[in-house]
């Protein structure tokens, strides 16, 4: 693959199935776009977006940079933190998170499977 650029605030993301059992509350919707993929699948970077709502989730390892919008994450045992534009977040595999999403969220990342 060659070297690119591309403007995450106005890329074109297709839907991404969000699994009803996730959805605490709202109706969120999901979509996404992967950017590059390794040959052997275990690193993956992409950009993905979800309207607001309150889902959960288990993580992977990830680096994400917030574009536009903003969350609350909730770690399971851990901390509870509030990202938006311009916020870099690491989470850990394994995180079991809760996300409550205020403004539809555009991110940037990084994840290592």
């Amino acid at each position: 693959m060659d070297s690119f650029a591309v403007h995450i605030p106005d890329a074109q993301l297709e839907p991404e199935p969000l699994d009803p059992a996730q959805i605490v509350s709202g109706t969120p919707e999901v979509t996404g776009k992967v950017l590059w993929e390794s040959a052997d699948g275990s690193q993956v970077r992409g950009i993905w977006q979800i309207t607001p709502g309150v889902v959960t989730d288990t993580e992977a390892n990830e680096l994400f940079v917030v574009v536009s919008g903003r969350a609350t994450i909730a770690v399971e045992g851990g901390r509870t933190f509030d990202v938006g534009p311009g916020d870099a977040c690491v989470l850990r595999e394994g995180d079991r998170t809760t996300w409550t999403v205020h403004e539809t969220l555009r991110k940037a990342y990084h994840l290592s499977l």
